[in-house]
């Protein structure tokens, strides 16, 4: 009989052990969930560079063009912020310009509405994706690029390339450009340059959908850290 109790005692304890286990397990999940759900007061908006009869650049050995590669390398980058909890606008989500049809200069159409939705949207951070090209098939590797318009686009430049360096093994650094992109608008605004077409091992990564989602993974870190170093509610 007194082997009988001590079983029940024990089958007793485990059960306890597990429901606690399983409430400390759903507390964190939740905790998870809520420090989440406290950034959807960050808006990005991710800016694929041209798209339509722009195509970009176009790279060397495989002829892909850029407009491709952003798009692709874009809306991976938006999945995963999403996913963080941040709130995404894309300024396009397919192969199309946002030109005008009947513009005559399409080019000029195009930049005006991507302002427009930036604007719109408010954002606490612009990132636009873009493919680099040289005349020399040497010159390789990820830049981030922002304006002096904006207080904050400097030092994000920095947080951005220094994760680019780190994770991809170069050392690059991030510079200042007048693209109309960056100065269009008065919120943070960055433009990254993924890799150089021109460059056979950059285009060959940037072929791979494998290495396109690894430049999503460390832009989207790179947000994060953006936000953690500001205010202390990202996540690292």
């Amino acid at each position: 009989m007194k082997v009988f109790f001590v079983h029940i005692k024990t089958l007793i304890a485990l059960v306890l052990v597990a429901v606690v286990t399983t409430l400390i397990c759903v507390g964190i999940v939740h905790y998870k969930r809520a420090v989440q759900a406290s950034k959807n007061g960050y808006v990005i908006v991710i800016d694929p560079g041209h798209g339509g009869s722009d195509g970009g650049v176009v790279s060397g050995i495989k002829k892909v063009k850029e407009s491709e590669i952003n798009l692709y390398v874009s809306k991976i980058l938006a999945n995963m912020l999403s996913r963080k909890g941040y709130t995404v606008k894309l300024t396009r989500t397919s192969d199309v310009g946002l030109y005008d049809v009947g513009a005559s200069n399409k080019k000029l159409s195009d930049m005006q509405k991507r302002k427009e939705i930036i604007n719109n949207a408010k954002p606490d951070l612009v990132i636009s994706i873009h493919q680099n090209y040289f005349a020399s098939s040497a010159v390789h590797g990820a830049h981030v690029f922002y304006s002096d318009k904006q207080e904050k686009s400097e030092a994000y430049a920095k947080i951005f390339q220094q994760e680019l360096n780190v994770t991809l093994g170069q050392n690059k650094e991030y510079k200042k450009a007048d693209y109309y992109v960056l100065q269009c608008s008065s919120y943070p605004s960055l433009l990254i340059e993924c890799g150089f077409l021109s460059n056979p091992t950059d285009e060959s990564n940037l072929l791979k959908p494998s290495y396109r989602e690894r430049i999503a993974d460390i832009i989207a870190k790179s947000v994060d850290k953006v936000f953690f170093s500001e205010t202390g509610s990202g996540i690292m």
